[in-house]
């Protein structure tokens, strides 16, 4: 398709851009759509190179990378790069780069788009911090009127949003491409695998209770602010059974996802946005056809009833042990949860919900 002079969107983010699978997804089928795409991020000092995508590519750097500071600095760098690389329509993802969009488009008089992949003001981060939580809230509020024009990745999202804010999300969900591929030799232990942000909150230390003395590995694919801390108070078995690997780029990823029997998704309720959260990695995992333990928070009970790809549990360090014990020693339940991936990769897939994301950017173009 030809693409339109004033079909142009430009995408901010606060990551690298490297490893944002996402952001890669929705970017690329928009401009197989005919948009002109620029996703906007931020280069550190231990940033890669780019990897070449079919749409244009953009980090800035900043003196502050960490801090209040710096989301001052990025914020700022952001507006003034907005204001002079002008597109049609603005699209901020997440909170921490909307306030930016936000003036641009007022500006500019033209379309705000808000992509709210997360319950940002909810996340543990913020929740435990008043003075930062409050700052936040207060963007959100300023940012969040009507008109404004936005989608999220869950139902339960949808629901939050529009109860506080009266605003209607349409959901779109982030789901990877259905692709075909070898299968991959699994790890010749039993092993299982996180995918994800290595920050509170998210079960690892139950999980790691919870796998210590079984016959068993696993695999933390990630980085992030406890990463350290979990490495130092490894115990000596542990040492033997966890390996990091830190970020992998997408495609390293999905291999090796592939080579695990099970996925694993914990999280504490601690915040709303884990409570209604509809996290990557579970369909990261149902598109690798690997079965996996999983938290019984809403989204993901309402899932596991349409296709059964998970064995649902709660925070308990007995309970995570014991459905991992089940699924290492039956091989009827592994079998009959792997199959229900393959059956569930049909529906939740990229294919699928890319129409939904195209129809809504032609509303607006």
């Amino acid at each position: 398709m030809q693409k339109s002079k004033d079909k142009t969107i430009s995408f901010t983010v606060i990551n690298d851009l490297n490893y944002d699978r996402r952001m890669h997804r929705i970017c690329s089928s928009l401009v197989e759509d005919g948009y002109q795409i620029e996703l906007i991020g931020r280069e550190l000092k231990s940033s890669k190179p780019l990897q070449k995508q079919i749409f244009k590519q953009t980090r800035l750097k900043c003196f502050v990378n960490k801090g209040p500071f710096f989301y001052v600095e990025y914020n700022i760098r952001l507006f003034f790069y907005l204001l002079f690389h002008s597109k049609n329509v603005f699209g901020a993802v997440d909170l921490d780069t909307i306030l930016p969009n936000y003036l641009v488009s007022k500006v500019l008089g033209r379309p705000l788009v808000y992509d709210a992949h997360e319950y940002f003001t909810e996340v543990i981060e913020v929740q435990n911090r008043p003075k930062v939580k409050a700052i936040w809230q207060k963007i959100e509020k300023f940012c969040l009127k009507q008109p404004i024009q936005a989608y999220t990745v869950s139902g339960a999202y949808a629901k939050l949003y529009k109860d506080f804010y009266g605003i209607d999300f349409q959901v779109i969900k982030n789901v990877p491409l259905k692709l075909e591929f070898d299968k991959e030799y699994k790890f010749e232990t039993f092993t299982f695998v996180y995918v994800g942000a290595v920050n509170a909150g998210r079960g690892l230390e139950e999980c790691l209770q919870a796998i210590e003395g079984l016959n068993a590995h696993l695999r933390i694919c990630g980085d992030g602010d406890v990463l350290e801390e979990l490495k130092n108070n490894l115990s000596e078995t542990q040492k033997y059974q966890v390996h990091f690997t830190g970020y992998l780029t997408p495609i390293e990823l999905e291999k090796e996802i592939r080579k695990c029997h099970v996925g694993l998704l914990i999280l504490k309720e601690e915040s709303l946005s884990y409570k209604f959260s509809l996290a990557n990695k579970f369909f990261d995992y149902v598109h690798a056809e690997v079965p996996q333990i999983t938290i019984d928070f809403p989204e993901y009970e309402r899932l596991n009833k349409d296709f059964e790809v998970a064995l649902l549990t709660d925070i308990r360090i007995e309970n995570i042990r014991n459905a991992m014990i089940e699924l290492m020693n039956d091989n009827d339940k592994y079998s009959y949860l792997q199959n229900q991936t393959r059956l569930a990769k049909e529906k939740w897939n990229w294919q699928e919900e890319e129409k939904d994301l195209k129809n809504f950017y032609r509303q607006l173009l």
